[in-house]
């Protein structure tokens, strides 16, 4: 018997993005069904039947699925679009034989914990906001961190015209703080901590929801484990 699903979710099933990033390729006309452009998410398709492309370059179907934890390292984008030579965070897995890509993103200067999949529906599960994960960074900053800086984060700043207020602020030692956030906005720790009138030398996000980022040297990757992949929503 022949299996129809979504286009949106057949995509996301092959590991080409989460399935709102495969909705955006679909909406951008990037995606053909039997030589023809459709733009609508929700049209059926069959891999036995259907000749499914992005960007013209076929899809055999469902991929194995990989699920990998990177503490990233500095220098690296999040983007499967590369920009001139600038390092992209999947050139990390380059013996990894599947179309991965990063939940969500951490921008070029920010290292720590990263998740690195070809699953777009465990993506989408991580990164949707009825997941409610809050997310942990360590900041090390050049000056000492008084009281007045830690109520300055606390207080929140305006960020892509919401107000963002931290979950947690706490000081580590003389130069270092600890920062939970839950609202996930572009670049939010880092215009957090400066608009407090700190100085950033290092930024690194060391959990995210139940899952930490433990023992793993920057640069360097593993896979998740079953409990991992639960952990996480906890």
């Amino acid at each position: 018997m022949e299996t129809q699903k979504r286009l949106s979710k057949a995509l996301a099933a092959a590991g080409v993005a989460s399935r709102r990033a495969c909705e955006e390729l679909i909406f951008e006309g990037k995606v053909t069904v039997n030589g023809k452009i459709v733009v609508v998410p929700q049209t059926l398709v069959s891999w036995e039947t259907d000749d499914i492309r992005v960007d013209e370059v076929p899809l055999r179907g469902e991929e194995k699925k990989y699920y990998f934890i990177l503490n990233k390292p500095h220098g690296y984008i999040c983007s499967n679009t590369r920009i001139g030579t600038k390092k992209l965070v999947i050139d990390l897995f380059r013996p990894v034989q599947a179309r991965l890509f990063t939940v969500g993103r951490l921008d070029r200067d920010t290292t720590g914990l990263l998740i690195v999949t070809n699953d777009g529906h465990f993506s989408q599960k991580v990164i949707h906001p009825s997941a409610n994960l809050t997310k942990e960074y360590v900041v090390k900053t050049a000056q000492e961190i008084t009281d007045e800086h830690l109520k300055a984060i606390s207080k929140g700043t305006y960020i892509e015209k919401s107000w963002i207020k931290p979950v947690r602020v706490s000081k580590v030692r003389k130069g270092t703080v600890k920062v939970v956030v839950k609202e996930g906005k572009k670049r939010e720790v880092r215009l957090l901590v400066e608009n407090a009138g700190l100085q950033i030398l290092e930024l690194s996000r060391i959990r995210i929801g139940g899952l930490h980022l433990g023992p793993i040297p920057e640069g360097t990757f593993r896979e998740m484990t079953e409990q991992e992949k639960q952990v996480i929503f906890q």
